[in-house]
């Protein structure tokens, strides 16, 4: 209680107020898919510091992996002398990439990998427009706050938003007033006004897509969206940027979540996940695309840091091992989730691919209001019951499931426990 008293007082002194976190709490240790306070306190970590942790916190590879590269070097910088660990990474990302998709820069976050995406596109297409989606989210720095589909909390605040970057809307079919066809229609149908009323598909360089929205609420599009957008971009040659920073590297069940829609993408970028728990991002497309640019015109101090790296490589090969095992955690989280859309009327809709899943929450099921008070009682009465879990979503309505890959069933279904007896006090309560 003492430290964590000391600590609390550091932190009000020191940290900045406009970092918003979550839970009250000082982590002491982390292990599989739980977390130790300082204050002896145990929750299950069902947020994995936001899709990052796929492996669970203290995989023995990935820290077996950093330990041996932490004796040999930790910095070179790998503009000025080459070392094995991203190239390594680059090799294992070519194998489990689409198709073609072969070589990969390495950047900090999923943000620099963002900004970098755009940067290839604009040089490759000599265009400098870039379309993307409401609800989406693609980081925190000028360029990717622009191409980021909602202004609160991220953009509002900061000035004038980055220019010649086009929004419109992307599938939402629990939303959609004629259903999930309908709502792929109109999204189509909107980027060809846009090319009509705003900017010439001649002059767009990239159309940047999550395959399975993430902070925007876990919205899997339906079937013919993503390849609605493949046979646009084909049409008038722009760059289709698939953003997997969230979905990639075996959340969704499968290495990519466009993976699920047998689409090729020109640029991946891969972030969170990748690094196994430290700072790592990349963008990894065709050879055309990547080795376009003049030599010297990307890269980064710390881009393909090593320690990093070893550990990313680690992460990789751990999540090949147990990814056909992620159908099983699939399965019981999907038949949870789906379940409780009968038990409650606040529950409008459980949805999501792998284990990237959640539930919409509404304050009436036919009306299909947003409850974003409710979603932030469910959260908060499950930290009081020992279970971390996150919100998200457009109306921040939205409560996710980040479980680890490998996690145990048994200990997933307390933490689904605890979440159907949270959300049966929240609602009784309300």
């Amino acid at each position: 209680m003492k430290e964590e008293k000391k600590l609390r007082r550091l932190y009000e002194a020191h940290i900045s107020k406009a970092v918003k976190v979550n839970f009250p709490h000082f982590v002491n240790v982390a292990e599989g898919a739980r977390v130790r306070t300082v204050d002896g306190r145990e929750f299950i970590d069902l947020t994995g510091g936001i899709g990052v942790q796929n492996l669970g916190h203290g995989h023995g590879g990935v820290l077996d992996a950093m330990a041996d590269q932490m004796r040999r070097y930790l910095h070179l910088c790998f503009t000025v002398q080459m070392y094995e660990a991203p190239i390594l990474l680059a090799e294992k990302l070519a194998a489990i990439m689409p198709r073609g998709l072969t070589k990969s820069a390495f950047f900090n976050s999923g943000a620099e990998a963002l900004e970098n995406a755009a940067k290839f596109s604009r040089n490759f297409t000599g265009r400098t427009a870039v379309v993307s989606f409401e609800n989406s989210f693609h980081g925190r720095t000028f360029f990717t706050m622009a191409l980021t589909g909602k202004v609160r909390p991220y953009k509002g605040v900061f000035g004038p938003s980055f220019p010649d970057v086009y929004q419109v809307p992307y599938p939402y079919p629990y939303r959609s007033p004629d259903g999930p066809d309908g709502s792929v229609r109109r999204s189509l149908e909107a980027i060809e006004r846009l090319f009509h009323a705003q900017v010439s598909p001649d002059d767009v360089a990239a159309i940047v897509v999550e395959p399975v929205q993430g902070e925007g609420g876990f919205i899997v599009p339906p079937e013919g969206f993503l390849q609605g957008l493949r046979e646009l971009c084909d049409a008038h040659g722009i760059v289709l940027v698939d953003d997997e920073v969230q979905s990639g590297l075996g959340r969704t069940g499968r290495w990519n979540a466009i993976d699920h829609f047998g689409v090729i993408p020109d640029l991946v970028t891969s972030g969170k996940a990748i690094g196994g728990g430290l700072p790592l991002s990349a963008v990894t497309g065709t050879p055309e695309i990547i080795d376009h640019p003049p030599v010297g015109s990307i890269g980064g101090t710390f881009g393909g840091n090593p320690l990093s790296c070893a550990a990313g490589l680690a992460a990789i090969e751990g999540i090949e091992r147990i990814l056909p095992g992620v159908r099983d955690l699939e399965k019981r989280l999907r038949a949870r989730l789906e379940g409780w859309v009968e038990a409650f009327d606040a529950v409008g809709e459980a949805r999501g691919l792998g284990v990237m899943m959640a539930i919409e929450l509404v304050t009436n099921p036919r009306r299909k209001d947003p409850a974003p008070k409710l979603a932030k009682a469910v959260q908060d009465e499950c930290y009081q019951r020992g279970l971390l879990i996150l919100t998200a979503g457009y109306y921040d309505n939205v409560i996710r499931f980040h479980p680890p890959l490998n996690m145990d069933l048994e200990e997933l279904d307390t933490a689904l426990d605890t979440t159907e007896k949270a959300l049966q006090t929240v609602t009784m309560k309300g």
